[in-house]
């Protein structure tokens, strides 16, 4: 009984709790600011407006550590998501 009960609870728990995401590559040089906070670990929605503002200023990410130009992103966030970034070109051709 006591068997039971646990597996009720944990099947329970899994159906009740949020999915987990999963986080995949983003194209950084055309990914909105939603997908980059939804595939990029310790980069929220603020921090990928951050991003998306300052592509449009200054044109396209050339290289994966460009992305710690950004205020508010460091190099340990960056080499942390490395095999998540991807460098695209830009709709247009960017600056």
């Amino acid at each position: 009984m006591k068997k039971l009960m646990k597996s009720l609870l944990f099947s329970m728990m899994l159906v009740l709790s949020p999915a987990v995401v999963l986080a995949g590559p983003v194209d950084i040089n055309t990914a909105s600011a939603e997908e980059i906070a939804k595939n990029l670990e310790g980069i929220g929605l603020r921090k990928a407006k951050e991003i998306v503002k300052y592509r449009t200023a200054n044109g396209p990410f050339k290289a994966k550590k460009d992305l710690a130009k950004v205020q508010g992103i460091g190099l340990k966030t960056v080499e942390k998501n490395m095999n998540n970034i991807k460098l695209g070109k830009a709709p247009g051709g960017g600056k």
